[in-house]
């Protein structure tokens, strides 16, 4: 399994960004997608979800009606649309993928996911 992100830099508050991740070495269409972030001293919490047939997203509430999440299954690639960036989403943002077809989260956290990339910096300033 080999996940790398891109798209991540620095932007101002109220800016955009779009992470990409491209996948390889397993059959990506069979499997839910996510993305995490962690930020500095704080645990890597799930951000957003997507199902293996690109249907059933799933975001964070923290994040809910400024991030969408979409894949293109045909070129093994999932997408992060991020708007209306707030100081408190700076973080490493990492890709994964899931055991599962589907996105399933538990009190708000997701489950599920067995590798992760190596990450891409997201800086927003005030």
């Amino acid at each position: 399994v080999q996940l790398v992100e891109s798209g991540g830099g620095l932007v101002q508050a109220g800016g955009s960004l779009r992470l990409s991740c491209a996948a390889s070495g397993f059959s990506f269409d069979d499997y839910a997608m996510g993305w995490f972030r962690q930020a500095p001293g704080k645990e890597r919490e799930g951000v957003s979800c997507i199902s293996s047939r690109n249907s059933n997203p799933w975001h964070a509430k923290f994040v809910k009606g400024r991030f969408t999440i979409s894949r293109v299954n045909a070129k093994n690639t999932m997408y992060l649309e991020m708007n209306s960036l707030k100081p408190e989403d700076t973080a490493i943002y990492y890709c994964a993928v899931s055991r599962w077809t589907s996105c399933t989260a538990v009190a708000g956290t997701l489950e599920g996911f067995s590798s992760w990339g190596q990450g891409t910096q997201v800086t927003v300033s005030s």
